[in-house]
């Protein structure tokens, strides 16, 4: 057997070229403008990366990811501006004082500790999704009453933080100045947001990579594809959904937290409908049932977005939509899938080596 078939050197061997890209090539060649930007492309790749776990292997759309990410992002916002509000030796943050108030309100006070805000930012939105899930699978919700239903939530969940003005209300929270007593004006920590970012993308794939080649990855597939018969030998699909949706919003509530210093602001924009449903247009396009499709659709998406909306402000949005349409329509396993149909076709088309044609030996005359 050849190394190059070798699948374990195969993904080693992936997984080292993206950390080169990563952590070598991008800051080597791209400016700070760019790095920031590849590294929020970075924050919706490692959310897309679960999509593709509950989406592409268990079926389930999942059309309310922003709640998840707005969860971790803003846990990570309140604790970022009572840490600015500290350095100043303020009592609140600006937004706060500017609006009359002296004390944080109740809800604030618990994440002015940074390893109280870390442990919310990890388990508040799987906690979230657990409760949540175990509400849906065991009452066997699935299909589009399931997408509905995420989607109903992403919309009630944007119109609270409208609601709510001690968070900011519809602006969000903004112009923060130091993430973990490191400045946020320094090009340095910039770039070390940037290989947080990546480090955690590849951690979250290898970790995806993991559930997916194992015996529950086996049962997520049989349960998206034959439900029943997955309950007739013994096993519960609800559980095994629920895994794959809290392992899904683990995963967007760490990109949200990330997302917040990186961009600098955090608004019930960010966390509605609308990118809920673009975090699931770049895994339509990148290709839901593949490891890497909906990383490289994430960011090939958001990268399209940011480039042509610059120069088609009012057309972006109809050419991803198209984009979208096109995907879903003709292309239902994605770019990824388009590839390996290719390969699957060149295969095929590869001509097989001829027979061995084996000579019959001549007779041989006998004399009398």
């Amino acid at each position: 057997m050849s190394i190059l078939n070798n699948s374990r050197i195969r993904v080693w061997g992936g997984f080292a070229l993206a950390a080169i890209v990563l952590f070598a090539v991008a800051p080597a060649v791209l400016s700070d403008f760019r790095l920031s930007l590849l590294a929020k492309f970075l924050c919706f790749a490692i959310v897309a990366v679960g999509i593709g776990l509950a989406w592409g292997r268990g079926g389930m759309l999942t059309l309310g990811q922003g709640v998840f990410f707005g969860i971790g992002a803003y846990v990570m916002a309140m604790h970022l501006k009572i840490a600015d509000a500290e350095l100043k030796g303020d009592a609140v943050p600006d937004f706060m004082s500017i609006a009359g108030k002296t004390e944080l309100p109740g809800y604030w006070q618990p994440f002015a500790s940074p390893f109280v805000a870390i442990f919310a930012i990890l388990f508040l939105p799987a906690a979230v999704a657990f409760l949540l899930g175990l509400g849906v699978f065991k009452r066997r919700v699935k299909g589009a009453y399931f997408a509905i239903l995420s989607q109903a939530l992403a919309a009630a969940f944007a119109i609270l933080l409208i609601g709510q003005q001690s968070i900011g209300g519809s602006n969000g929270l903004n112009r923060f100045r130091t993430f973990f007593g490191f400045n946020l004006n320094d090009p340095a920590n910039k770039q070390m947001l940037f290989f947080i970012a990546a480090g955690v993308l590849l951690a979250s794939v290898a970790l995806i990579r993991q559930l997916m080649n194992s015996r529950y990855g086996e049962l997520l597939v049989a349960v998206r594809d034959q439900e029943e018969r997955v309950r007739f030998l013994g096993y519960d699909p609800a559980n095994i959904k629920l895994v794959a949706y809290v392992t899904a919003a683990f995963l967007a509530g760490i990109a949200g937290a990330l997302f917040v210093p990186i961009v600098g602001i955090i608004s019930p924009a960010d966390v509605g409908i609308v990118p809920s449903i673009a975090f699931l247009i770049g895994v339509a396009i990148g290709g839901r049932a593949t490891l890497l499709g909906p990383v490289l659709g994430a960011i090939g998406v958001a990268w399209a977005q940011s480039t042509f909306s610059e120069k088609l402000p009012s057309g972006w949005i109809y050419a991803q939509g198209l984009m979208f349409i096109v995907v879903v329509g003709f292309f239902p396993a994605g770019v990824a899938g388009l590839f390996a149909l290719m390969r699957h076709r060149k295969k095929r088309e590869t001509p097989a080596d001829p027979p061995v044609k084996v000579s019959q030996p001549e007779p041989v005359e006998v004399s009398s």
